[in-house]
This record gives C-alpha cells, structure tokens and sequence, in this order.
C-alpha cells in the first residue's frame, strides 16, 4: 500500500512540476464616446470576430449588458483585478478619432484561463441563443 501511495504522489508531484506557466495576451480598445466623458472599450483575446461586429467585444456583466469605463484607466483596473498586466500602448487616428490600444499581458497555465471572468457581448448572446 505504502508503495502505491509513494507511487501516486511521486506522478502527481511530477504532473505538477511540468506544467510550466507560459504568458498571454489581449488587447484593450477604447475611443471616446460622443458628448461624454466615458471610454467605449473592446476587448481583444484573440478570439474569431467579424470587422462589421466589433461592439460584439465589449465586456458585459451576467445580464448581458455592456460595462462602461469612465477612462482607459478604469478599463485598465478592471482587467488588473483578473491578472492582467500593462505592457504597451498606442493609438491610430481612424477618421479623425483616435484609438486607444493598450497591449496587456498575464502569466497562465491553460488557455481556459485567458478569458477567466470575462465574457463578451459576443460570447453572452451565443450561451443565451434562443432556439
């Protein structure tokens, strides 16, 4: 008995030093929205989306409905809290607006993590489609 149990802790000590924590990326969009002080922001995983559905990328809570920045900062802290760290910005002049794009990183050991406690407009109307 003693020898299986030895065994056991030996392969689950081995598992576990073998998953090596490797870094991600997503990226932060905002722009101005018109007569208000607030930022739009979509978020970039990644992950397949259309050009025409871009607002699909917004952060939405569990009912469905978007979350709303007060600054890219706001946005920023936000992300903070599930590990996500900056790494770089920039922005680019698309018709006469600026686009803020914030490059931010986190450390994970599966790719089921990247999105960890975030969902997008996108992904909330997929899981609750109604037939």
């Amino acid at each position: 008995m003693k020898k299986i149990f030895l065994l056991l802790m030996l392969f689950a000590s081995s598992y576990a030093m073998s998953q090596t924590p490797y870094k991600v990326f997503c990226e932060i969009l905002g722009t101005g929205k018109l007569l208000s002080t607030k930022v739009s922001v979509t978020v970039d995983f990644g992950q397949k989306t259309s050009i025409y559905n871009t607002y699909k990328q917004k952060l939405v809570d569990d009912n469905g409905k978007s979350i709303e920045f007060n600054s890219m900062v706001d946005a920023m802290n936000y992300m903070a809290k599930s590990g996500w760290v900056f790494e770089q910005a920039y922005y680019v002049t698309v018709s006469g607006q600026n686009v803020i794009h914030w490059l931010l990183s986190k450390e994970v050991m599966s790719d089921e993590e990247i999105k960890d406690g975030f969902i997008t407009k996108q992904e909330y109307e997929k899981i609750n489609k109604k037939d």
